[in-house]
């Protein structure tokens, strides 16, 4: 069903329309945009209390800048739902994230108000920057280069590495500072702690209306403006100084903390902004979930992306099933752990920024001395990790397969390099779904198998999750050890199997079979047991075989295979170029053998959002493509299904 946006709602198409309002209307609008949001998440799912939290922002910034030629520039892109409504993306917003529909993020393909793609965080100032200074290059004096950024997204070090650059910089940009104390968790270190020592000083609000005060009577010092407020800010800079302003020690302007609810105050502070050149920073106060109860008051974690739910109680659907279902492998993930943990006082967990989506905080629960969230900080995870290994410390490293891509140099230079055995869980490897390709693990198999001193595996269901963290738990050559596995669930109810040790470097036998083999590695091996099956009920005998390992390949497995076969599909849900098919090609190449060979996984370009049986289908190794290639391997594409 279509959701009916509310009367002023319904006729803003664009930011033009926004800007026609009388700013009186602006408090009407946020409360139907509020509205709008609810009533298509509830019904369609995805993100839902960073994008509440940011309503009155929203509009106070569509109303005050030109956008788009004035860059608005979103961090992350979970806050940036009311964006997509008010530029000309409401008729539509009910395809958020589903097959075919819109993105969850912002996407420069998308629209002209998207400035940057985004869905990996901390981004925005590094971007807006580089805009800014574009503009200077070609004396666009007059355009305005806004990043909202939230103090989750702010522990990121490629946002540090951008505040160092803009304080150095006269470039034209307005950081926005979009503070609720959450990222996806709560968030962790020291700067969660300087911002609430900033929200609650009393000398900075002291501070914070002074500046206001003075900002507010600009309009009537003209051309003058901007050499008032430079003397009273040199007039007041020690006593902000003297607090110890993060912000200003790198050289830029600091206002706030204001509230970031206030509409009509953000446009008159928004208005003042632009009056004053170079770098700034704003800090908004704001709530993750604001004007939804359930979401202000309950687990700001659940109400991240809670799944449809009813608006009136708040109540979260739940799919009810007639037998049981297996797990998700995340859990077996934080489970398994726990297990190890009890039977190993030095294994540790580490995850940046993710502990209930990786599901490390039942470690962090029930192990808080040995468990470390280090916030949106990929590369310092790795390093960190490769540190507690130096020592005798067993460190599992949980990080997403998509953003271990920020830490590859830590993996290469300081884990791999030094030969240190640092175990990698990549979570959510091939598909992720709704979220899209700034989120698909595509590429972790090609990236890791060509470095040395790293062992590259992936488990087919949750029983080989487990025996391969308890493998990579046990003393061994000081050697990286990388397992993937997808988002979702496995395949087994029953998944508390004891612990056993995998021989490094062995692949299963599934089936035995005749004239066609498949290769797989991971999860989507689950798909050629379907096909196997369906086969042999046709009287065709087809051969299955769980690789298990990229790197090192079961050497004595495959030249069984190759010896046995002569026409043979690989089957991986990472991209085609350099993966796991191409490791066997290789094989094939350097041993000498003559097969045909059918590689089938992620095709070398960008794959859009969709469930994960969408895009395997899409891209052609669900088990119906994979019994199509049987087919086309026999000769046998005409006969009869």
């Amino acid at each position: 069903m279509l959701i009916t946006p509310g009367p002023l709602l319904a006729k803003i198409n664009s930011p033009d329309d926004v800007k026609k309002l009388d700013q009186a209307q602006l408090v009407q609008l946020c409360d139907e945009l509020r509205h709008f949001i609810i009533d298509n998440v509830s019904v369609y799912g995805g993100h839902f209390g960073a994008s509440l939290g940011v309503v009155e922002l929203t509009a106070a910034l569509h109303y005050v800048f030109n956008t788009p030629n004035d860059q608005l520039v979103w961090d992350v892109g979970h806050q940036a739902y009311g964006h997509k409504i008010l530029t000309g993306r409401k008729n539509v917003f009910h395809t958020n994230r589903f097959y075919g529909g819109i993105s969850g993020f912002p996407k420069r393909s998308e629209s002209i108000y998207d400035a940057f793609g985004v869905g990996h965080s901390s981004t925005s100032v590094s971007a807006a920057l580089g805009m800014a200074v574009a503009s200077q290059c070609l004396n666009q004096e007059d355009k305005h280069h806004i990043a909202v950024i939230g103090d989750g997204a702010l522990t990121g070090g490629i946002a540090f590495e951008g505040l160092n650059h803009a304080g150095v910089s006269n470039a034209n940009l307005l950081i926005i500072l979009n503070d609720n104390c959450m990222s996806i968790d709560p968030n962790v270190g020291a700067l969660k702690d300087y911002l609430t020592d900033i929200t609650t000083s009393k000398t900075y609000n002291k501070l914070k209306d002074e500046v206001w005060n003075l900002l507010g009577k600009l309009s009537s010092f003209g051309k003058n403006a901007q050499e008032i407020v430079s003397k009273i800010e040199n007039g007041i800079k020690s006593t902000l100084l003297s607090q110890s302003n993060f912000f200003e020690s790198l050289n830029l302007r600091y206002f706030g903390p204001v509230d970031g609810h206030d509409v009509n105050h953000l446009v008159s502070i928004l208005n003042d902004l632009k009056s004053i050149k170079g770098p700034k920073i704003l800090h908004c106060v704001t709530v993750k979930g604001k004007g939804y109860a359930p979401a202000e008051s309950g687990n700001a974690t659940t109400w991240h992306a809670p799944g449809t739910f009813d608006k009136i109680t708040g109540e979260i659907h739940k799919k009810v099933y007639d037998k049981p279902q297996a797990p998700k492998y995340q859990d077996v993930f934080g489970h398994t752990l726990v297990e190890l943990a009890k039977q190993n006082d030095k294994i540790v967990g580490i995850t940046p920024a993710m502990p209930s989506g990786s599901s490390m905080n039942i470690m962090m629960k029930e192990m808080p001395d040995r468990a470390f969230d280090v916030g949106i900080a990929e590369q310092h995870a790795v390093t960190f990790s490769a540190g507690l290994a130096t020592q005798g410390i067993i460190p599992f490293c949980n990080i997403y397969s998509s953003f271990m891509q920020r830490a590859y140099d830590q993996v290469v230079h300081d884990v791999c390099i030094q030969n240190l055995p640092v175990n990698f869980c990549l979570d959510r490897a091939g598909f992720a779904g709704a979220d899209g390709p700034t989120h698909h693990g595509a590429y972790d198999i090609a990236y890791f198998r060509c470095v040395p001193n790293i062992i590259v595996s992936a488990p087919m269901n949750e029983q080989e999750l487990r025996n391969l963290m308890y493998t990579a738990s046990l003393p061994r050559a000081k050697t990286a050890f990388s397992i993937r596995y997808p988002r979702g669930q496995g395949v087994m109810p029953n998944w508390r199997t004891p612990f056993e040790e995998i021989e490094i470097g062995t692949g299963r036998v599934i089936r035995e079979g005749e004239e066609v083999a498949i290769l797989t590695i991971g999860h989507i091996g689950n798909y050629a047991v379907e096909v196997c099956e369906r086969l042999e009920k046709k009287g065709i005998s087809i051969g299955h075989y769980d690789m298990r390992f990229v790197k090192p390949l079961d050497e004595k497995l495959l030249h069984k295979i190759f010896s046995s076969y002569t026409k043979i599909i690989t089957v991986e849900d990472g991209c085609i170029q350099g993966g796991f098919g191409s490791a066997v090609l290789e094989f094939m190449a350097d041993h000498h053998y003559q097969a045909e060979v059918k590689r089938l996984g992620i095709p070398d370009r960008i794959v859009e959002h969709g469930e994960q049986s969408e895009l395997h289908h899409e891209c052609g190794f669900d088990a119906g493509h994979i019994e199509k290639a049987v087919h086309a391997m026999l000769e046998l594409a005409n006969k009869p299904a």
